[in-house]
């Protein structure tokens, strides 16, 4: 279900970022989204991209997002650059693959450039609700981060948020080593940037809360060498079974079948074509699904993963 949404305004954050604020055409209000859900948006070019959203869950009169313009725009950003006020956009539902975890005694939120973005709506939860969080923000200057005047000036934010500009990567290390030394077992980190910078932290948590604690939100799919792959069986809960050849993924198979599959990005990133596995071993590659979900074994990404088994059952959410 996709609804048509109006552009009621823009502001240029960056020379890079603009956030856009959307709201109904009809004047009717949001329903209220979990804290770290994104959305697929479809801009004047017909290109979808997914964009986290950044406003406060609660606020229900307006959704917001901030689009980075790509140097090597396939047209989703540079097109989204170009929107004004009053223009129209399509939306998806908002869904969620970063979550706030409840059991949690602290939260550790820490932002890589465009990657405060997912973040932001989980610090404005996590204020609203009076738990203990911090949010450290890296940046290479600042005037290229995004919402600072927001994040300094807020008043829930000002002892909670700290920033950092500029730090070289050989710093970067012995900061984030600083930071998983006061966390511990009750703590969960939420961590969103380039992948570099997300796999530094994920390395540096781990060790301290638990590598499923640590939590990331990805923008890219992750490189994965195919050269190896070979074909596979898969059975439907339905009964229906398919060979899966090496060339091809689950989803294309399915849909070559005539099986309608829920999808967006078709990268691994959206999570929204995450199916339920009832037999046999996945070959997770996707960046939606948490460590945990991926050791339980039980769901997998049919756009991207395969099979390490010679046959899965499969059942279509």
């Amino acid at each position: 279900m996709t609804l048509q949404v109006q552009v009621a305004e823009v502001v240029s954050e960056t020379p890079a970022i603009r956030t856009l604020r959307l709201v109904r055409e009809d004047g009717a209000q949001f329903t209220p989204y979990d804290a770290g859900a994104h959305i697929d948006v479809v801009g004047p070019t017909g290109v979808l991209r997914q964009y986290s959203l950044c406003s406060p869950p609660r606020d229900p009169s307006s959704l917001l997002i901030a689009v980075k313009r790509e140097e090597d725009s396939r047209g989703g950003s540079a097109a989204l650059h170009e929107v004004q006020p009053g223009d129209r956009v399509t939306i998806s539902p908002p869904r969620n693959l970063l979550t706030l975890a409840e059991d949690a005694d602290r939260h550790v939120l820490i932002a890589g450039g465009i990657g405060v973005t997912p973040l932001l709506s989980l610090a404005y939860e996590m204020s609203s609700r009076a738990v203990d969080f911090e949010l450290h923000y890296f940046v290479r200057s600042r005037d290229q981060a995004a919402f600072i005047d927001l994040l300094e000036n807020r008043v829930e934010f000002a002892d909670r948020v700290h920033l950092y500009f500029g730090t070289p990567r050989s710093d970067l290390a012995g900061i984030l080593e600083e930071l998983a030394g006061r966390a511990d077992k009750a703590s969960h980190v939420y961590t969103c940037g380039p992948v570099g910078f997300m796999d530094l932290v994920a390395a540096t948590f781990a060790p301290a809360v638990g590598a499923d604690q640590v939590h990331s939100e990805h923008f890219v799919a992750t490189t994965v060498d195919t050269s190896a792959d070979s074909a596979f069986e898969i059975e439907l809960d339905t009964g229906e079974e398919f060979t899966v050849p090496a060339d091809q993924s689950i989803l294309e198979v399915l849909e070559e079948n005539g099986i309608e599959v829920f999808k967006s990005c078709e990268e691994g990133i959206c999570g929204s074509c995450i199916s339920g596995v009832l037999e046999g071993t996945p070959d997770h590659r996707d960046n939606c699904l948490s460590n945990a979900d991926k050791a339980a074994g039980n769901q997998m990404a049919l756009c991207v993963s395969r099979a390490q088994s010679s046959k899965l059952v499969i059942e279509l959410y």
